[in-house]
């Protein structure tokens, strides 16, 4: 299977000072494979390396070692402009003198491409952005999810084998934010192009991406579609980062294959065995999603449940947020939503509650 894009090993060192103690390793031992076609997101917080990995990919940045293709090609040693990439930039980067009809075309015209060929491109390239009346505006009589759309528009024209988008949405308020994800993958699979997209928004990653690599500290810690990175995080950092998690720490009392007995919050617990080796007395962590537990009024029992009172509860909206103080003194927040006026979530702070979920929705991690 030829990938869109592939990084072997790669590494990145930027020098610092003239100590080679000052070095910043910024990316280390990266292997990636894009796949033709696909929606593929690098997440995860500012300074992990997801930046300057896709500035490896555009060729503003070399590795310093490891091997960079693009469609079975290596690039390692091709400069930026001879690369089959164009790249969108949070700022846009629109000529404020130019129309937007000759920003789009702006690509075509330096590679001296006909000129009823370039303006036949433009407007095509405009009509996939859904602007097709607006090439004689300037940037500043546009919106910023109008400008937005006509950088994707020139970064299209130009029929790039991948399009590189660093945070383009950053600048957009939430509303319109939002509106462009879904419009942003609905170009993405009209186009068939391979979109590379770096994001530290976990919601932004989730609702457009074909698959996502999540990194940390210059290392990728997972790969996978959406639903497996949230269902199925692999560290701790990983389940903590996308999404909210409760973490409750557990020592394991027997394993057998399949299930797992161990004792968390004062309570014993059988939680699902996901291929990890575990051994008796081992400390593990159990991962609990908000909206995977449910709550019943505590009749003051212990068996069934962790047990606890409520501290603190809000009102979202769409779903009640209980904060829910253990017997142990651990907090486990719960995510109860709000099925209508006739809703049952009456529990009030202080009241007694036992904490409950299906056995599949824990997950045991080591890391």
């Amino acid at each position: 299977m030829e990938f869109a894009a592939e990084l072997r090993a790669v590494c990145k060192v930027y020098a610092s000072g003239r100590q080679p103690q000052g070095a910043v390793t910024a990316v280390t031992d990266l292997d990636l494979s894009i796949r033709q076609g696909e929606f593929f997101t690098l997440l995860g917080p500012s300074g992990c390396g997801k930046t300057t990995t896709l500035r490896m990919i555009a060729g503003f940045e070399s590795p310093s070692s490891g091997e960079l293709l693009i469609q079975g090609q290596s690039m390692n040693a091709v400069p930026p402009n001879k690369r089959p990439v164009n790249t969108v930039f949070q700022n846009y980067a629109l000529f404020p003198h130019l129309t937007v009809m000759q920003n789009v075309a702006f690509g075509l015209e330096v590679a001296r491409v006909p000129r009823a060929e370039r303006d036949r491109r433009a407007a095509e390239a405009l009509e996939l952005v859904r602007l097709p009346d607006l090439g004689d505006r300037k940037p500043a009589q546009l919106s910023g999810g109008q400008q937005q759309r006509v950088a994707l528009a020139r970064a299209l024209v130009n029929r790039p084998a991948l399009l590189l988008l660093d945070e383009p949405l950053g600048a957009l308020d939430l509303k319109l934010r939002k509106e462009m994800q879904v419009e942003l993958k609905s170009l993405q699979r009209r186009v068939g192009i391979t979109f590379v997209y770096v994001t530290h928004d976990q919601e932004e990653a989730l609702t457009m991406s074909d698959r996502i690599a999540v990194m940390n500290h210059g290392r990728l810690l997972q790969m996978g579609d959406p639903v497996s990175i949230y269902e199925q995080p692999a560290t701790c950092f990983v389940a903590d980062f996308i999404g909210e998690t409760n973490f409750l720490q557990a020592v394991v009392l027997a394993a057998d294959g399949t299930q797992v007995r161990l004792r968390a919050a004062g309570c014993e617990l059988l939680v699902p065995q996901s291929g990890q080796q575990l051994s008796g007395g081992q400390a593990v962590t159990v991962a609990l999603r908000p909206e995977k537990l449910a709550l019943q009024s505590s009749p003051g029992t212990k068996g069934g449940g962790l047990t606890g009172f409520v501290q603190e509860l809000v009102f979202i909206g769409t779903d009640t947020r209980y904060v829910v103080r253990l017997e142990t003194g651990e907090m486990v927040t719960v995510r109860v939503q709000n099925a209508g006026q006739g809703s049952s979530n009456s529990w009030r702070s202080g009241d007694p509650v036992q904490v409950h979920w299906e056995q599949q929705c824990a997950r045991i991690l080591t890391a």
